[in-house]
């Protein structure tokens, strides 16, 4: 933006209005310009792994409905999970052999199924709160962010009320700087405070598809372990190989 002069050295320019400002008002705006260049790297951070975590659970849904061994499964991606299906499947896995490498009695499975779930519940919930992290920011920035502009505007405007008790003159050269001042921190408070709002409603209702298709998986799973179980304790004791589609 060209620089518009008011008055002797007076810069209405963005930059000029930010060098002029009063102390306060420049603390204000750094906050808000802080604040707005950490939104965006969060979103674009949560952007990335929501992309990422999803189209690492479409392949391991696609290997892990294949009628493929389990065993090769939690050997190939649930020992060292790089995202979240994995860590719960990992989980129940490591769970299961645990429960039942030593299982002699019937009662023993209903056990070890009892601790698989609660295995991958807790989990889905680590995981899930790792992929939380720094929403709370979001939501901190959307809903105080207007508030601290406000602020800002106004002490500015308080400012050119002082400017012009001092002056005694109601000219504009005199009131402008404060005001503009004013507008500026405004404008900077909703600049940092609506792209918080937006990109934590999308986000929030990304995070819940994922939770619930981390759910669903922790369900299908458990009834498929719940069904290896009874054929195991129909035929002998057995392993944990059996194949992914029953």
């Amino acid at each position: 933006m060209d620089a518009v002069k008011l008055g002797a050295g007076t810069d209405m320019s963005l930059l000029g209005l930010f060098l002029q400002a009063d102390l306060v008002v420049k603390i204000v705006m750094l906050m808000l310009i802080v604040a707005s260049v950490w939104v965006w790297a969060i979103v674009f951070e949560k952007v990335t792994s929501l992309r990422r975590a999803n189209r690492a659970a479409d392949g391991f849904d696609d290997r892990f409905w294949s009628g493929g061994s389990l065993d090769e499964l939690f050997e190939a991606e649930g020992a060292k999970p790089v995202h979240p299906m994995a860590a719960v499947f990992g989980a129940a896995m490591t769970e299961w052999r645990r429960s039942t490498r030593a299982a002699g009695a019937d009662i023993a499975y209903g056990f070890a199924r009892e601790r698989v779930e609660r295995a991958m519940n807790v989990t889905i919930q680590r995981e899930m709160e790792a992929m939380e992290k720094w929403m709370i920011f979001l939501a901190s920035v959307g809903s105080t962010a207007p508030f601290i502009g406000l602020f800002g505007t106004v002490w500015g405007i308080m400012n050119s009320f002082s400017a012009i008790a001092q002056m005694q003159n109601t000219n504009l050269a005199v009131v402008a700087p404060g005001i503009a001042e004013a507008l500026f921190a405004t404008a900077m408070g909703l600049i940092a405070a609506i792209p918080a709002v937006l990109a934590y409603n999308k986000i929030s209702t990304d995070l819940a598809r994922l939770a619930a298709r981390l759910e669903g998986f922790a369900v299908e799973f458990g009834a498929i372990l719940s069904r290896q179980s009874e054929a195991s304790l129909a035929d002998g004791p057995a392993g944990s190989g059996g194949r992914a589609r029953g």
